[in-house]
Parts: structure tokens; sequence; C-alpha cells
């Protein structure tokens, strides 16, 4: 009797068996989803939207842009992780989602390297330092001489307290000994962007792409790059090492699966996110706003830098004294 449960186990198993590889082998059969943990506007909706059409074509399914913003990116997190791991949906996620959300959010049940697999990265996105026009500031030490003789007068925004954006603002605030009233949006570099260019606040450290065509239409002004070298697409700005402040902050964005999807799915994911990255098209509009490309060697490598940015910037809060939730 024993040996016939365990016949019927085994053979039970068997079946499980290949229905997964049956499933793994025809993926994917039907629609992707793409969650976006932010609102549309702001730089992770920017890149989904701009690789999204190359991954559809090499998937040959459509690939479905999932907009969920909300408490700094968890919101789209938590759809991710909960959701059913079989490669129809992953996540488009950066920086703060992925490497300072877990260490700022310690209370948060999800966290990206327990219940989430790292695929590739896809992309790094240099940073702005931008103000509204109506500020007399024309330079980075113009604008800390203005800070000082104006202690508290300015409003910066950012897309939550727990954003690198935020994180890279006061930084700049400790490095400068300067002082300023943080104002957080819902949803991202997009709303906080909008809240900028209507002088709710008075400037703000975003992506370089959330900034460039106001830049460029002369609705902000934007006073450096936080890159370690100017972009072509804004030749005449400076960056902050050339200013005299040494920050270099990237926000990188990447691909997620929730854990326990299948490794070809995870592989195919991978093998489709590198080649996505080297359409021509996708190329030239990333590179037209600043955004440079760049893949991880592996979905191992991918989560090595995950854990790595983690340390890193757990470091910065706790170095900058930053109350965590």
């Amino acid at each position: 009797m024993k040996h016939c449960k365990r016949t019927a186990l085994a053979a039970a198993l068997s079946l499980l068996a290949c229905g997964t590889a049956f499933s793994a082998d025809n993926y994917p059969n039907r629609p992707v989803r793409m969650v976006v943990p932010f609102a549309p506007g702001g730089a992770s909706d920017f890149v989904g939207r701009i690789i999204q059409p190359a991954m559809a074509d090499l998937l040959k399914q459509q690939v479905v842009v999932d907009n969920r913003p909300g408490a700094a990116g968890n919101i789209g997190v938590e759809v991710g992780a909960r959701a059913s791991p079989d490669g129809y949906t992953f996540i488009l996620g950066n920086v703060g989602t992925m490497a300072i959300n877990p260490v700022y959010y310690t209370k948060f049940p999800y966290k990206p390297l327990r219940d989430l697999i790292p695929i590739t990265q896809l992309v790094d996105v240099p940073g702005s330092l931008v103000v509204h026009p109506a500020l007399p500031a024309k330079s980075v030490k113009e604008l800390v001489a203005y800070m000082k003789a104006n202690p508290n007068k300015l409003n910066f925004g950012s897309p939550t307290a727990s954003s690198a954006n935020s994180l890279e603002a006061r930084m700049f605030l400790n490095v400068t000994g300067t002082s300023a009233t943080e104002v957080p949006y819902k949803g991202g570099a997009g709303p906080a962007t909008v809240g900028l260019l209507a002088n709710e606040v008075q400037f703000m450290f975003a992506t370089f792409s959330s900034t460039l065509t106001f830049a460029k239409q002369n609705r902000l002004r934007m006073l450096a790059i936080v890159a370690p070298e100017r972009s072509s697409a804004m030749p005449d700005v400076p960056t902050m090492r050339e200013q005299g402040f040494n920050m270099v902050v990237g926000s990188w964005q990447g691909l997620f699966v929730p854990k326990g999807t299948p490794t070809p799915v995870v592989n195919t994911l991978f093998k489709v996110g590198q080649d996505a990255m080297k359409d021509a098209t996708v190329n030239k509009r990333l590179g037209d706003s600043g955004v440079a490309v760049v893949t991880s060697k592996s979905p191992a490598d991918f989560t090595a830098f995950v854990k790595g940015e983690t340390e890193r910037f757990g470091k910065v809060i706790r170095d900058s004294n930053i109350q965590t939730e």
C-alpha cells in the first residue's frame, strides 16, 4: 500500500513537472504586464514606455504598462510580489523601490531580495539639480549663497522622503550647511516636477529625463548634472563635480519578477531585456534624453548589484540619522 502511495506521488510530481516545463516552453502565450510603481510622467514611466514596444516585439505578445503609484513605490512592489510567479507580471524597479525602501520602510512586509528575483539592470539615469526660473541663482554656488542669505525660505520637492532624490537633497544640505523645507509628492518624480513648475517648491534633485524637456523650454533652470560627465543632451550644463560638489548619484532601473518564477522564464526575460536595450530606436530615444543603457551580465550579477546598493544607501540613511518607518 505504501509503495502504491509513493508511486502515485511520484506520478503526480512527474505530471506537475511536465506541466511546468510545458508552460515555460510556451511562454508567453498571452499579454504580459509591466508594473511601473510610479505615476505617468516620471523617469520610470518614461523608460517603461520606451522599452515597451521592443519587449513586445521580442516576446511576440502585448506588453501592458500598469502604473501603480503610491507609498514611495511600495504599492507597485507589493503588486508584483503578490502576482503569480509565471512571468506574466514583472516590475520595472529602480534604486528607490529596490534598494532604498527596504532600508527606510522597515515594517513593509515585502523585501525585494527575499520576495523578488532581480533579472537585469536596464539603464542608469543621471540626476539633475533644477530650480524654478523665478529664483535668481544661475549656478550651484549662487544657489548656496542665496540659501545661506535666506535660511529656510526655500522649499524643495521630492517623490517622497525615502527617494534617492530626497537623499540627494539631504546630502546637499548637509554638505553646504544650508536649510530648506522638504515637500514630498505622491506618485514619483512626475508630480514633484509639476510642483516645481508651479513654484510650489523652488528647487529639487530629479532624474535628468524628468526635467530635460522643461529645461530646454526654459520652464525650469538646470544648474547641474548629477553624473560623472556632462550630458550631450544639455552640453552647456556643468556637473556637480565641476562646480565643486562631489555628488554622483544615478537612478538605475531594472527588471524583477516574483520569487518562484521558473528559471526558463527568468532566462527568457533576461535575454529579452538584454536584446531590447540593443534596439536602435530604444537606444536613440534614451540617448537623446541622457539615459545610459547599462545591462547586467546575469541575474546573479544583478542580484549582487542590488544587494550592494541596498547596503550603500542603508549606510547613507544611518549616517544621516534619517528616521525610518
